[in-house]
């Protein structure tokens, strides 16, 4: 388990793989629907970071899961065997098994901490932008809560305002209960936003630009993985625009133990 800290401000040439996998769930799919699409955009251009993308021709994540596409970083990786129902983030509960076995890889798994995430996300209306700590299920299956940092809509923000999910979600973890909500802020979530989170044996704390959103006394005591993603979902009542890459920027992740 790799519970020191992290920093990655996104200004090397390439992704380092030693922090990030760039795939979305491999585990539950093949690799070229999991693999990220993105790009490091250069500081003195734009708001440098990690450009995360869905292009036009990009494939859908999981023919299973319908058109839904998505690009995606992570900070470990779990899986059982080819076939097996053993894995990070079981998503749904009809027949889930493994496609592509994945090797065990705990780049940055902490089981309390702090971690900060400065984003921004796409203003397509058929896209998210959702940033989140994930149980890693290698030791328990029970061991898959989320702490949700942020889920960002782009059919929520705007100008003046934006709505930004935060919260616990249980999934199979029987010890949590769900507790979302729906945050209204006087913020322009396109542009840079700092999303972050605080966690121990007490409960945790959520906050948006360093102002408080959330505390909850709900307690992840095992390993999570940092997972950041950019999701569209064409086909919805959401209205998709025609413009691609669809994008949100990445500008830095810090985190460390307590």
């Amino acid at each position: 388990m790799d519970a020191g800290d992290i920093h990655d401000d996104f200004t090397g040439p390439v992704l380092d793989p030693r922090r990030w996998v760039a795939h979305y769930l491999p585990q539950w799919t093949v690799p070229q629907r999991s693999a990220a699409r993105y790009d490091l955009v250069p500081d003195g251009s734009a708001p440098g970071g990690l450009r995360l993308r869905i292009d036009a021709d990009q494939p859908a994540w999981r023919e299973a899961d319908g058109p839904m596409r998505v690009s995606n970083i992570q900070t470990g990786l779990f899986s059982g065997p080819p076939g097996s129902d053993r894995g990070t983030h079981r998503h749904r509960t009809d027949g889930l098994h493994v496609v592509t076995e994945q090797p065990l890889r705990r780049l940055w798994t902490p089981t309390a901490g702090h971690v900060a995430v400065r984003a921004s996300a796409a203003a397509d209306p058929a896209c998210m932008l959702g940033i989140w700590l994930v149980g890693l299920e290698a030791s328990d299956p029970a061991d898959s809560g989320e702490l949700c940092l942020a889920e960002v809509f782009g059919d929520r923000v705007g100008p003046a305002h934006s709505i930004v999910r935060v919260g616990v979600k249980a999934h199979h973890d029987p010890r949590l209960v769900d507790e979302i909500l729906d945050v209204e802020l006087p913020i322009d979530a396109t542009g840079p936003h700092t999303y972050a989170l605080r966690w121990s044996a007490s409960g945790a704390e959520f906050s948006v630009d360093g102002q408080p959103v959330l505390a909850t006394g709900q307690h992840l005591g095992y390993e999570l993985q940092l997972m950041i993603d950019l999701f569209e979902f064409p086909g919805t009542d959401r209205r998709s625009s025609d413009d691609y890459p669809k994008t949100a920027i990445i500008h830095s992740v810090t985190g460390g133990p307590s």
